[in-house]
């Protein structure tokens, strides 16, 4: 049960104990008592929210399917299903990872691939304390062309809430993430210059390579929860959280010869815009 249905379930309880006194003392009252009759009960508000029933068990199965059209391959944290909310996520990411897939077959009709269509799609728990569990998901899906395309995601449940961490309750405001947009480009940038200056490229060359790549680290990286959804936080040894992971996918931030790029933004840029809700959870000083 949830931390709402215990809490329904305890005002019923006492509910009970309340409507049972009154009912006693009913009984036990003489007929030279001038005690004023209790107050009635009001059940209304007890009645207007059903109890909200805790999440149905999920149990994931590693899969391996071969075929002359297609091979998928999933793997998930062998003991996941004790979180049933991070495994239902879990669970319907791979779904719609696998129906994509599904599509692209039935687009071929009756034709055959000149190579199998492929997914394959690795679940790993990366962290586990009793205020964050963080899974990550890395694969690719394979339809044809030249390569495959990326699959990246993370998963950050908080197990006291019961819910799923998302960038909108990571950071509370706009000024929070135009903070942490100019520090992730500044890194970025920063990475890319570094790369070029040990390549042997004519200064203008090198010149027009920089604004290629700072322009699509802008648009990558710009003030939005959209665009930093993918993360997972870092913990010292007191379990806080002492920074945060941001992921890019191929393409969000660079071509996509430079495969996934991360960079770590650290608790003391964050904590001043992090929402109320966890901000317990990161490192203070």
């Amino acid at each position: 049960m949830n931390i709402a249905g215990n809490r329904r379930a305890l005002r019923a309880s006492a509910l009970a104990m309340a409507m049972g006194v009154v009912v006693l003392a009913g009984c036990n009252k003489h007929d030279g008592d001038t005690q004023a009759p209790a107050a009635p009960v009001d059940t209304a508000a007890e009645a207007v929210a059903p109890a909200v029933a805790p999440d149905a068990p999920v149990e994931l199965r590693d899969v391996i399917e071969t075929s002359p059209q297609a091979v998928v391959g999933i793997t998930y944290p062998p003991d996941i299903a004790r979180y049933p909310g991070l495994a239902k996520a879990l669970g319907g990411y791979a779904d719609s990872a696998r129906a994509e897939l599904q599509q692209a077959l039935d687009g071929l009709g009756n034709d055959k691939p000149t190579m199998p269509y492929e997914l394959s799609l690795t679940f790993e728990k990366v962290l586990e304390t009793p205020q964050l569990v963080v899974v990550t998901a890395d694969g690719s899906r394979y339809t044809g062309g030249a390569h495959g395309e990326p699959l990246v995601a993370r998963f950050v449940w908080l197990p006291e809430q019961q819910q799923m961490l998302t960038a909108d309750k990571l950071v509370a405001d706009a000024k929070g993430w135009k903070a942490i947009s100019d520090y992730v480009a500044d890194q970025l940038r920063e990475r890319v210059a570094t790369r070029l200056s040990g390549d042997e490229m004519e200064p203008a060359q090198m010149q027009e390579s920089l604004r290629n790549a700072s322009r699509m680290i802008a648009d990558g990286t710009g003030p939005s929860a959209d665009n930093f959804s993918q993360f997972q936080p870092l913990t010292g040894s007191d379990g806080r959280i002492s920074a945060i992971r941001f992921v890019f996918p191929p393409y969000q931030v660079g071509p996509y010869s430079d495969g996934t790029q991360t960079v770590d933004v650290p608790a003391a840029v964050l904590v001043p815009h992090v929402g109320q809700d966890v901000a317990g959870l990161f490192a203070q000083g």
